[in-house]
């Protein structure tokens, strides 16, 4: 059996946090939020993030290695803790219980404002877009379970594509917030869950044969 050494180096951000390192990476977390609330993506840096968070700036390049590597996996967690995997019984049900989810999550000022300047920044920024792009990956990958589900009770083509169901519902409310300039409300999450729900029926998301 071989022994890593104590000095063997990690990828930023690799190990799980507990005690004092927990309530760090909680305190840089929420210095991210306030960071991209104030500053937008472009603006964001790891020297403002240490002065908010109390910390070190060499703890934030020790732990994470860059501004983009901090925001990465500030994302990647919201993605795997921010919203339940729904299991309501069937795909009309799942798909309203995600969007209400999504919705809800973005009700907080300071979240909605910190996700909106990475999906404003995506178009343009190729950073803004890996990181944003990672996140959604995270989260199509944790929902796709629906999609397996709707397809195994018969609700569903054997070929449809979870990501691309999956990906209505996020980019429907994304675009009515963000671009349109909507207040998160239920009847945004009915829109987004409706609009998946009668594109996946129809056909539209389903992969090609390989």
């Amino acid at each position: 059996m071989t022994v890593e050494s104590p000095s063997t180096p990690q990828p930023p951000g690799s190990q799980r946090p507990g005690g004092r390192t927990a309530r760090t990476r909680e305190a840089v977390f929420q210095a991210v939020i306030e960071e991209l609330t104030d500053t937008g993506y472009a603006g964001a840096t790891v020297e403002r993030v240490a002065e908010r968070a109390g910390v070190a700036k060499t703890t934030i390049y020790r732990r994470w290695g860059s501004i983009d590597g901090l925001l990465a996996e500030f994302m990647a967690e919201q993605a795997a803790r921010e919203i339940p995997v729904p299991d309501e019984g069937g795909l009309d049900s799942d798909l309203h219980m995600l969007a209400d989810n999504v919705v809800a999550s973005l009700r907080d000022p300071a979240i909605r404002a910190a996700f909106g300047t990475m999906v404003t920044s995506a178009a343009t920024d190729p950073a803004a877009r890996g990181v944003l792009s990672r996140f959604l990956a995270g989260r199509f990958a944790r929902m796709a379970v629906i999609i397996d589900r709707a397809v195994a009770r018969g609700e569903l083509p054997a070929q449809t594509d979870a990501a691309g169901v999956i990906g209505t519902v996020t980019s429907v409310i994304y675009y009515r917030l963000y671009v349109v300039g909507e207040e998160p409300r239920r009847e945004t999450a009915d829109c987004a869950a409706g609009t998946a729900i009668a594109a996946a029926r129809a056909g539209v998301h389903s992969r090609l044969a390989t």
